[in-house]
């Protein structure tokens, strides 16, 4: 019963090792029922951490427009290997990045045209950069760039 119910979860949208090692628990399993759970997963391609930070990556990046650091702050959050973490940002195209944030500032900055201050219009572009995971020497850049 648990086998179906489990690979049905993994089955519906990729997940990292701590979902399903969660989903396992709430389920009633116990430590050793859900290592071997996980094994078993893992065997039939059910579960796949490089694959699950893949996709994570590329959705967040593409739907939710994240930068590589709040990427691979959420994926660390996911308790996801650092080489999952690094395959998956390196799967993100310097192009699209590029546009994306240059896209994300000018509506930023189209937003915040009515202040005065030319250093609160930077700080606010500034702090919605990064807080969208940008890296700070990127934004910083731009910042200096478009004000």
């Amino acid at each position: 019963m648990i086998d179906a119910a489990i690979l049905h979860y993994c089955k519906y949208q990729e997940r990292c090792h701590s979902e399903v090692r969660n989903k396992l628990y709430e389920l009633g399993c116990s430590a050793n029922e859900v290592e071997q759970q996980i094994v078993m997963l893992i065997e039939n391609n059910a579960l796949n951490e490089e694959r699950f930070a893949r996709a994570f990556a590329g959705g967040k990046f593409r739907m939710k427009r994240w930068g590589k650091e709040k990427i691979k702050q959420q994926l660390k959050l996911r308790k996801v290997s650092d080489y999952c973490i690094n395959k998956a940002i390196t799967e993100i195209d310097a192009l699209d990045y590029t546009n994306t944030i240059n896209k994300l500032a000018n509506k930023k900055l189209a937003e915040i045209r009515t202040d005065r201050s030319i250093l609160s219009r930077k700080s606010k572009l500034y702090r919605y950069l990064v807080q969208k995971g940008y890296e700070r020497d990127i934004v910083m850049d731009l910042v200096k760039d478009l004000i």
